[in-house]
């Protein structure tokens, strides 16, 4: 099937700009264009951009998502520099995860106390202290929550 640059454009949430920005990089290449000049995408221009579009999620820079093609199309002579760009990929996202995960449970942590204060306060009791909160660990909290994510939705309630 056949796909102008506005079909891509909606389909992907793709400027126009961007998809011939990518063109001009030399991300997306073949593209045909109609009798009348318009671009004409295929699957596999879809493909790549989805897999751009990925790489992008990953904080990969453009630089590295050239390279990471270029490397692909000449596998068995790059795959050193494949594998050092993936691996050094994810490490990155492996240490942004684990921070991120950190910060996670720590607010994990205030919503737990701030909604005992929420609820003291709506109920004339004696406020919390932060001591007790201070201990308790919310990791797992934490981690239930991101799986949930992963497998479509989040519970987000640490009184569990």
């Amino acid at each position: 099937m056949n796909y102008t640059i506005a079909d891509i454009s909606k389909k992907l949430n793709i400027p126009s700009s961007t998809l011939r920005y990518y063109e001009d990089l030399g991300l997306i290449k073949d593209v045909k264009r109609s009798s009348s000049g318009h671009r004409v995408y295929e699957k596999k221009h879809i493909e790549r951009l989805e897999a751009i579009e990925c790489f992008k999620k990953a904080k990969m820079t453009m630089s590295e998502i050239q390279d990471f093609f270029k490397y692909e199309e000449n596998c068995s002579e790059s795959i050193d520099d494949m594998m050092a760009l993936l691996t050094n990929r994810r490490s990155k996202l492996l240490e942004e995860f684990s921070s991120l995960y950190e910060a996670y449970a720590h607010i994990l942590k205030k919503l737990d106390y701030y909604g005992q204060v929420e609820k003291s306060i709506k109920e004339s009791s004696q406020l919390p202290t932060w001591n007790d909160y201070d201990k308790k660990s919310y990791e797992d909290a934490a981690m239930a929550d991101i799986l949930s994510k992963i497998n479509g939705g989040v519970s987000g309630d640490v009184s569990k």
